[in-house]
């Protein structure tokens, strides 16, 4: 993946984010997109009351997930990096 590519695909993730934000931020969390390896697994960082959310893994995965590969559906795996239950696979 080049620089360029990498860009696009950073800001479509990012747009499809933009549909959760408002829901992340009434519960006080947030969520920031920090790296997007070479096997198109995006890494991210849930913020604020989201980091230590009981609920956090099903937010994960029904939400921040399913959201991000609708809009980007080459997307193969969206994993939070400081959640002790993500893995990379």
């Amino acid at each position: 993946m080049n620089g360029d590519s990498t860009v696009n695909l950073v800001e479509r993730i990012d747009r499809a984010l933009d549909e959760l934000r408002p829901f992340l931020r009434s519960d006080g969390g947030d969520i920031t997109v920090l790296n997007v390896r070479e096997d198109l697994v995006v890494e991210v960082e849930l913020q604020g009351a989201c980091a230590h959310c009981a609920q956090a893994a099903m937010t994960m995965r029904a939400g921040v997930e399913e959201a991000v590969r609708r809009v980007v559906p080459e997307v193969k795996e969206v994993i939070a990096v400081n959640m002790p239950t993500s893995s990379a696979g």
